[in-house]
């Protein structure tokens, strides 16, 4: 599948705004557990790292990009 160079930025944008949506909620949870403001942006960090990496594995996967 042959996709030009606008639509793969534009599912690379796609993927930054879902890890940024999981980023937020991770980081929400966590901190109303009570977490320390430096363990809830060290989670939510990690959460949109993870979900970052899903993402454009999903997207190679099915040779998108």
């Amino acid at each position: 599948m042959k996709l030009s160079l606008g639509i793969k930025a534009l599912l690379i944008v796609v993927c930054v705004l879902i890890s940024l949506v999981v980023a937020l909620v991770a980081s929400w949870i966590n901190h109303s557990s009570g977490a320390s403001l430096r363990d809830t942006v060290a989670f939510g960090g990690g959460a949109f790292a993870g979900c970052m990496v899903l993402c454009l594995a999903a997207l190679s996967t099915f040779s998108a990009l």
